[in-house]
């Protein structure tokens, strides 16, 4: 230390007191989130001690030690880096956690999610770059210098000149020593305090922006803003997701909708809403997703193929088993809706099929669009060719004219799916439809699933967010579905859920179909 220059020794305090922000930062973060946890961080884990740490995420008592440790070590390491208490040992605390960090999600070719994601790079990431950087300041501790340390520096100086004094003898030194030696170690002791206030202004300015949202956008249940900041927590969840039997396989009551994640929303009039999915869900965004939904007890995802590739190395890498139904995709939307060449929905199929699929179904629009368009036999071949590969067959529509065709014509699929939401909604009687109303009449549509022998898989029944899930479920559930499929971010997985669930353990006296799952 005696050869570094000031301008080094104030570098090398600047770093200590940024990274020790940094730690400070995240460890009050997760602890004033009370449903925060490092499950889904451990669960993600591919690496050599994947094992242990997966293990650690599916143990309630060790993942709750873990979590505590992890909070008050962020805490504790950022304090004693940012006010150069115990430095050194605050540094080393420091690498062992990031150490852990790195180990257990490392961002090395084949393990990592694909995308060049903030701050996590070929090998090196911001977890190594911290480590580094901490292993500087355990090697050149500052906190003697400007820190905590610094008093004690002093304590061990004085202890040391008062050993080397002959026995008896008393160096007074100079009148004014002591006071000036006091206040300089005073200095240097408190010289990081104003760094800790303006982390603590800033935070406090935080935390009032973030009261300011929660205040202003009332309308809570559709504003992800709001959502992000207090989202439901496993921990809130009331109960593993029903399930049911669609010929001989499981399929959850409550079913994850593909469409947010394939990058698609229906929603209405706003038209930036498809560029804001995509852009929110890269492929780590999209597993944290797939994994959540299990955690609460959903294992089935509906998706088009666009999302096999993602599925199958979701499989492979061991985060997770959930399985999906294919809607095929039949249709062209880039210009103008028409239907695609037969051949290429056919291998649509054969693709989702391939990949892994426990069901295909005729895509609502598509079975609309080719019955409208007197498109029957290539409808038909598109049956036959689910049934030739011995996987479920569903069969889908928006309009109820479509499925009443289907019964005429004597297709007998292992489930339908049919758009149902009430029409109690504003949108719904505007003058022109703009993609704000996708059942076009649930009474017929209600009275006429009574007469079907198949389970029926209810989608659409939020109208693109225009109807609550509190209602909307049960309004599905107690007119007749058997299933519902609904999109979900992330953070609404575990509300929904307990939605879902109330509804299916209410009484739902209005309905008069038998469960036919």
């Amino acid at each position: 230390m005696a050869k570094l220059s000031r301008w080094q020794i104030g570098i090398l305090v600047v770093l200590r007191i940024v990274v020790g922000w940094h730690f400070l930062y995240e460890g009050i973060v997760k602890l004033l989130l009370p449903e925060w946890t490092a499950a889904s961080y451990l669960q993600l884990s591919a690496w050599l001690l994947a094992p242990l740490f997966h293990w650690i995420a599916e143990t309630p008592a060790l993942l709750a030690v873990v979590d505590f440790l992890n909070i008050w070590g962020l805490i504790l390491i950022g304090l004693g880096l940012m006010l150069g208490a115990f430095t050194r040992f605050a540094a080393v605390s420091g690498m062992l956690l990031l150490g852990l960090y790195y180990l257990c999600n490392p961002p090395f070719v084949g393990l990592d999610f694909g995308v060049p994601g903030e701050g996590n790079y070929l090998w090196v990431n911001k977890v190594l770059i911290e480590f580094v950087a901490l292993a500087i300041i355990a090697f050149l501790p500052t906190g003697r210098l400007l820190g905590l340390d610094a008093f004690r520096a002093g304590r061990e100086r004085r202890k040391s000149v008062a050993a080397a004094a002959p026995d008896g003898v008393m160096d007074i030194g100079h009148p004014g020593d002591d006071v000036s030696f006091g206040r300089r170690q005073l200095l240097k002791g408190l010289a990081a305090l104003p760094a800790l206030g303006l982390f603590g202004v800033a935070f406090a300015r935080k935390k009032q922006w973030q009261s300011w949202e929660e205040k202003n956008l009332v309308d809570a249940y559709t504003s992800p803003s709001t959502k992000l900041f207090d989202p439901a927590g496993l921990h809130d969840l009331h109960g593993q997701m029903a399930k049911a039997k669609i010929g001989d396989v499981d399929f959850s009551r409550l079913i994850l909708g593909g469409n947010l994640l394939s990058g698609y929303a229906h929603s209405r009039d706003l038209l930036y809403v498809s560029s804001l999915v995509r852009a929110y869900h890269n492929k780590d965004r999209i597993y944290a997703t797939l994994l959540t939904a299990e955690k609460c007890g959903i294992n089935t995802l509906l998706t088009n193929p666009i999302l096999c590739t993602l599925i199958d190395e979701y499989w492979k890498r061991g985060i997770g088993e959930i399985q999906f139904i294919s809607d095929c995709a039949g249709l062209n939307y880039d210009r103008g809706v028409y239907a695609i060449p037969l051949a290429d929905y056919l291998d649509r199929i054969k693709r989702a099929i391939d990949y892994g699929a426990v069901g295909c179904y005729i895509q609502g629009e598509t079975t609309d669009y080719y019955l409208q368009n007197g498109l029957q036999g290539d409808l038909e071949k598109a049956i036959q060719l689910i049934r030739d590969r011995g996987v479920l067959l569903g069969i889908g529509a928006h309009h109820i004219e479509s499925l009443e065709r289907c019964v005429e014509l004597g297709y007998k699929p292992d489930f339908w799916m049919k758009t149902l939401h009430h029409l109690n909604y504003w949108s719904a009687n505007a003058a022109t439809w703009n993609d704000n109303k996708y059942c076009f009449n649930p009474e017929r549509t209600i009275e006429f699933m009574r007469s079907l022998d198949e389970p029926v898989i209810a989608f659409k029944t939020m109208a693109a967010g225009a109807i609550h899930p509190q209602e909307a479920f049960r309004y599905a559930f107690a007119n007749g579905a058997d299933f519902i499929c609904a999109g979900m971010y992330d953070f609404q997985l575990v509300e929904d859920c307990n939605i879902a669930l109330a509804a299916l353990n209410s009484d739902l006296a209005a309905r008069q179909r038998r469960w036919l799952a």
